[in-house]
């Protein structure tokens, strides 16, 4: 397991997926992130939420975002959404997962990113999307590491 110490963590996010053949539905749910990384000199937590951003090939087909959380780095968002992807397309499609800092009073900020689908930099991201395309209509959760936007 490597060291969860080194400077560039930015945490996790447990998403879960699930994809209806029949309905060509993608199901998409943001269950949690933990480990935050603390954003301010206060060490005040963050006011995150997540922007799900969905992309056949290089296009993006789709957005959505959470709720925020008020001042959590270990926020529970459990909310889903819900994409019509027509079974063809799952091969070229891959979801992206952004967790911003949500500030007032200035530009908000993504505390980390996460990508699933076949291009997935990380092996992990790659794997769970394909786990969903191969066990239809199975709801499959995973925590992965956040990396940098």
């Amino acid at each position: 397991m490597p060291s969860v110490l080194q400077c560039d963590n930015r945490g996790e996010l447990l998403a879960s997926l699930s994809y209806q053949p029949v309905s060509h539905r993608l199901s998409v749910v943001v269950l949690k992130a933990r480990h935050l990384p603390k954003m301010d000199m206060t060490g005040l937590s963050a006011n995150p939420y997540v922007k799900i951003n969905v992309f056949y090939g290089r296009k993006r087909i789709a957005k959505k975002k959470t709720h925020v959380k008020k001042c959590t780095l270990n926020p529970v968002f459990n909310e889903s959404f819900i994409y019509d992807i027509p079974p063809e397309l799952l091969p070229e499609i891959s979801v992206e997962f952004l967790v911003v800092d949500f500030d007032r009073t200035t530009k908000n900020e993504v505390l980390g990113r996460l990508l699933l689908g076949l291009h997935s930099p990380a092996p992990s991201g790659a794997a769970h999307w394909q786990e969903v395309c191969e066990n239809p209509r199975r709801q499959i959760s995973k925590w992965h590491n956040l990396s940098e936007y």
